[in-house]
């Protein structure tokens, strides 16, 4: 447990590399004091309030990916369940205070989830006044 990384894992610098290399600033790893709770996005986008998250397909229990654990389920299974919570109560807390989330696994292509980001940090088009 002990080498299980909370930030800078591959997959989160795969990402964050393509974005800074496209000129998207971000901040990493920032801690939100929102009125739900606290909340640590892998990058948040103040401006834009866009947080993302860089999940691993083990820890928060992928669809496509995630297994059961095959060895001490009794301990693994709660703690993976409990992510997945945690998850969903960050989602939560995020939108009520105005964040648009995403949830990026690690077998997406870094390409592709840098498209899902800057399509997130665009703002929608003016709406014609008539």
């Amino acid at each position: 447990m002990a080498g299980i990384r909370r930030r800078d894992t591959g997959p989160e610098r795969a990402l964050r590399s393509l974005l800074h290399a496209a000129g998207r600033r971000y901040r990493v790893d920032m801690r939100l004091d929102l009125p739900g709770g606290r909340v640590r996005p892998d990058l948040a986008f103040t401006r834009a309030k866009v947080a993302v998250f860089v999940d691993g397909c083990f820890w928060h229990c992928c669809p496509e990916h995630g297994r059961a654990p095959g060895v001490n389920g009794e301990y693994w299974g709660p703690k993976l369940t409990r992510n997945v919570e945690r998850d969903h109560r960050a989602n939560q807390i995020l939108a009520e205070a105005g964040w648009t989330v995403l949830r990026i696994w690690e077998h997406e292509d870094p390409t592709t989830a840098v498209t899902r980001v800057t399509t997130a940090l665009t703002p929608p088009p003016p709406r014609e006044l008539r």
